[in-house]
């Protein structure tokens, strides 16, 4: 089979579809208020469903990437537009419009700043506890360390997300920029400075070309690195030009990796082929190992 062919999707990935408003309510907000979302940009197989409950995952820093990740859809750009200074008091407008409870605020990666955007997800933090009383806040972050990192834990999110994304040995070719070792060390720091008072999470693709043995592997390097929660999923390319499907991975074998995760101590797995690391994210950030997580 050729690299860039799309083999027919099984049986058991199936994309759910919503019925009512909410999909339009959710759109006319993000319209009205200007913001994009990952659930859009990185053209998530979830959309339809999220929305239509009423839900999406906030995408801050803009719709540029300075990355160019070869398993993502969002666009890249080197020089990204100016930075929007009103933003993070427009997400926390939409949070409160949308009446979350769990809000999960993510970004582009923005290599041209100095501090990598870390400034502008704290005071979204900020803005989403002014506008909302009794929400959580979940941030999916990029590779920060040192001062931004710090920046961003001040605030005390309630969880803090960074995803390894794939195994070691696919790492540097998939990942534009990012490195392995380097997202190790993002989520041991997070887990050092939190002191156990911040869900520390991360997540993995498969379907990318690696072994079974090295997502076990992978799985074991997160869980030391003093991480909590997981989410594992099955990678889908956005289109023929991205990096190439090597296997659909069965049911199955997602159990048995979340079975895996819970006996080295992970207190929260989610694990399944439509899992993504914002999916169900409040539902997950409250589950206990035996509340099924993983059918996500």
């Amino acid at each position: 089979m050729p690299p860039s062919a799309r083999p027919k999707l099984p049986t058991w990935i199936r994309v759910r579809v919503g019925t009512g408003r909410g999909r339009s309510d959710v759109a006319a907000i993000l319209r009205d208020l200007n913001l994009n979302t990952v659930c859009g940009s990185a053209e998530c197989p979830n959309l339809n469903e999220c929305w239509h409950q009423g839900t999406a995952t906030f995408m801050i820093l803009g719709n540029e990437c300075t990355r160019n990740c070869r398993f993502c859809a969002v666009p890249h750009n080197k020089k990204p537009r100016q930075d929007d200074l009103e933003e993070p008091e427009r997400v926390a407008e939409a949070a409160a419009r949308m009446k979350l409870r769990h809000v999960v605020v993510t970004s582009v990666t923005r290599d041209d700043l100095s501090d990598g955007g870390s400034a502008v997800f704290a005071a979204t933090i900020r803005a989403i506890r002014a506008a909302s009383k009794n929400v959580a806040v979940e941030v999916l972050t990029p590779d920060y360390l040192d001062d931004s990192l710090k920046t961003v834990l001040a605030e005390r999110p309630d969880v803090f997300n960074h995803n390894v994304e794939t195994v070691e040995r696919l790492s540097a070719e998939v990942r534009s920029k990012a490195r392995y070792r380097r997202s190790l060390d993002v989520l041991s720091s997070a887990t050092e400075i939190s002191a156990g008072n911040i869900l520390i999470k991360s997540g993995l693709m498969v379907g990318m070309g690696e072994t079974d043995d090295e997502v076990e592997r992978t799985i074991r390097d997160i869980r030391a690195a003093g991480t909590d929660t997981l989410t594992i999923g099955q990678y889908l390319p956005p289109s023929n030009s991205h990096w190439p499907l090597d296997r659909y991975v069965h049911p199955d074998k997602f159990d048995e990796w979340k079975e895996l995760a819970l006996s080295l101590g992970f207190e929260r797995v989610a694990s399944a082929p439509m899992v993504r690391s914002s999916y169900h994210a409040g539902e997950l950030s409250k589950a206990i190992p035996e509340g099924g997580a993983g059918n996500g």
